[in-house]
């Protein structure tokens, strides 16, 4: 699969203009990238400038602290999947993982996976938050609840993706979830290294820069 059919191009800058999007967007058309990401008031912006191409939008919710109520969460994520989100990239509760609450954090995910249905569920674990051990038990929870992605980072924490955290997470899910990483993917070299440490999705900014 080429390099840019692993691409979600993405811009969840608290600053994005709608100008922005539509540039994101059109990027995006011009260079065949899986999808776009973005905040969920530009969905339909993203829907209506994406036109008749198959380039998926993937939303952020509960981005990026992952700390409201489950019922907003779901909330939200309905929400923009009726203005036209194919995929949501939900934050998990890292309060709740780091209190040992490992029921509740199972529960929220499963909660939005049926509640969102066919569409595909990216559950974001931010690894820079959490020890070995939390990441393994973030992973398991979220194969439990039948997410259909872990991803690695909101972007907005202290790190980003790292190989290691990558292979951490590759040998817990295994084939039973796919991984996305996102957060300091900035060139080309390093999106093909993740690819081959068993990535299905690449969450940058920096998609032209990437497959130039």
């Amino acid at each position: 699969m080429p390099l840019e059919k692993y691409i979600d191009h993405t811009n969840l800058k608290p600053t994005a203009t709608q100008t922005d999007i539509t540039k994101l967007c059109q990027e995006a058309i011009e260079h065949d990238f899986y999808a776009v990401c973005v905040n969920g008031c530009h969905v339909t912006l993203a829907k209506e400038s994406l036109g008749k191409t198959n380039i998926k939008i993937a939303v952020v919710v509960g981005f990026p602290l992952g700390a409201m109520s489950t019922k907003a969460k779901i909330f939200e994520a309905l929400d923009c999947i009726e203005h036209g989100a194919d995929e949501i990239d939900m934050v998990i509760n890292i309060g709740w993982l780091k209190s040992g609450m490992y029921d509740a954090v199972r529960n929220e995910i499963k909660a939005m996976k049926q509640a969102i249905g066919d569409k595909i569920l990216k559950v974001i674990i931010e690894t820079c938050y959490l020890t070995q051990a939390e990441k393994e038990k973030a992973c398991v929870l979220a194969v439990e609840a039948h997410a259909d992605f872990v991803k690695t980072s909101t972007g907005f924490g202290t790190g980003g993706a790292t190989f290691e955290d990558v292979k951490l997470l590759k040998k817990i899910v295994g084939d039973r979830a796919r991984i996305k990483a996102s957060g300091g993917v900035k060139n080309k070299k390093t999106a093909l290294k993740y690819i081959e440490l068993g990535v299905s999705r690449i969450g940058t900014s920096s998609g032209p820069n990437l497959i130039k």
